[in-house]
């Protein structure tokens, strides 16, 4: 379960946050293997003295379009498959949104499976034999 928080400048019509959205989701699925229907996003607008980004940084200029993507995850995906999941989340939101990939910025935090509760109070994925898409099943106490 990826939770996706999306945080952008207010003014954005409500078909370019849901390309963005869509965007994000889709490269998750893609490149991480999350099921289609593992779908936990927080979308956000803040007033343009709230959302705060450098015009350049590491040689790459940013404009007022800027979005950040904050992605909390279960650990344990490879270096590559991080690196196509943020130039998907980028080409996907460049081609969507009409948004330039240099204002595309993404932060991944990864967590340990446990680290999660689907609801009911309960942390589903440390269950015994519990299953985690893309990653090896927790031992079943014997």
């Amino acid at each position: 379960m990826p939770l996706v928080r999306i945080s952008l400048a207010q003014g954005k019509s409500a078909v370019v946050k849901q390309h963005i959205s869509d965007a994000v989701h889709q490269a998750l699925v893609k490149t991480f293997n999350v099921p289609a229907d593992d779908r936990f996003q927080v979308i956000s607008e803040h007033p343009a003295g709230d959302f705060i980004c450098a015009p350049e940084y590491l040689g790459i200029r940013h404009t007022g379009d800027a979005v950040f993507i904050q992605i909390v995850c279960n650990e344990g995906r490879s270096l590559e498959m991080k690196q196509a999941l943020y130039r998907h989340i980028a080409d996907g939101i460049a081609e969507r949104a009409g948004i330039s990939r240099a204002d595309v910025i993404i932060n991944l935090l990864e967590t340990k499976k446990e680290n999660w509760s689907f609801g009911n109070g309960i942390a589903q994925y440390a269950l015994p034999g519990a299953t985690v898409p893309g990653q090896t099943p927790a031992p079943v106490p014997q």
